[in-house]
């Protein structure tokens, strides 16, 4: 499987590429592995809705993530 590694500044995996074809593939193999993908509980998603509103709300209050990450290594 030729997958491909996605990291962070600091070269800390953090996600993973898969083709499409070889998505396919595992699907064909794996048949109910969309469904599992896609059981997101419910009080998830209505807490997704809900931070999205406060940041449509308040889009200036919130934080970039790698700044965010500096000042707390700064603090360790």
């Amino acid at each position: 499987m030729s997958v491909q590694y996605i990291s962070d500044s600091e070269g800390i995996p953090t996600g993973v590429y898969i083709p499409l074809e070889e998505w396919n593939k595992l699907k064909s193999k794996y048949k109910n592995i969309e469904v599992e993908l896609n059981d997101i509980p419910e009080w998830h998603k209505a807490e997704l809705d809900r931070r999205f509103i406060d940041y449509k709300s308040n889009p200036k209050d919130v934080l970039d993530f790698d700044e965010a990450i500096d000042d707390i290594d700064k603090e360790l």
